[in-house]
C-alpha cells in the first residue's frame, strides 16, 4: 500500500513539492516518499492506539474529517521533512497544509469508489495491522461504518 500512497502523493505534489522553489529538485522524490510514509505512519499509530473511529472518519470524509486529526498529521510530517531535508519548518508547513488535505480527499474518494480498486478498506486495514494479528477484530469494527 505504501507504493500506492507514494503514487497518490506524487499525483498531487505539483505546486506543493515539485514546482516549489523551497524544495530542491533532487529532493522531490524523497520528500514525496517521506510525506506518504508520514501519512501511513499516522494511520498505523491510530490503528495501534484504538483510533478506529478516526481512521474511519479520515477514509470516509477526507479533509472534512476534522481539523485536529489532519493538523496533527500535517504537523508531524512537516517536522520530519524539515529535520530530514533541512528545509525551514515554516515553509514545509505551507507545503503539507496544502498537500495533505488534497491527498486525503483523493484517498477517501478512491477508497469509497466501488469502481476504483486502487485503494480498498480491506487493503488499507491489512496494511495498517500487518503483523499485529488483529485484522479480524479491526475489520469487524469497521463493518459498522461501511
Amino acid at each position: 500500500m505504501l507504493d500506492q500512497l507514494i503514487n497518490l502523493v506524487k499525483e498531487h505534489a505539483g505546486d506543493a513539492i515539485i514546482n516549489n522553489k523551497d524544495v530542491p529538485n533532487e529532493k522531490n522524490d524523497a520528500v514525496i516518499k517521506t510525506t506518504a510514509t508520514g501519512i501511513m505512519d499516522h494511520l498505523k499509530n491510530l490503528a495501534g492506539s484504538g483510533g478506529i473511529d478516526s481512521i474511519s472518519n479520515l477514509l470516509s470524509n477526507g479533509s472534512k474529517a476534522g481539523n485536529s486529526e489532519l493538523s496533527g498529521m500535517s504537523s508531524t510530517i512537516a517536522k520530519t521533512i524539515s529535520s530530514k531535508f533541512g528545509i525551514e519548518e515554516s515553509k514545509v508547513e505551507g507545503i503539507v497544509k496544502s498537500l495533505i488535505p488534497t491527498v486525503m480527499n483523493s484517498l477517501s474518494k478512491k477508497t469509497n469508489d466501488p469502481n476504483d480498486s486502487s485503494f480498498t478498506m480491506q487493503g488499507i486495514l491489512g496494511s495498517l495491522t500487518k503483523g499485529s494479528g488483529g485484522i479480524g477484530g479491526i475489520l469487524n469494527t469497521f463493518k459498522k461504518f461501511f
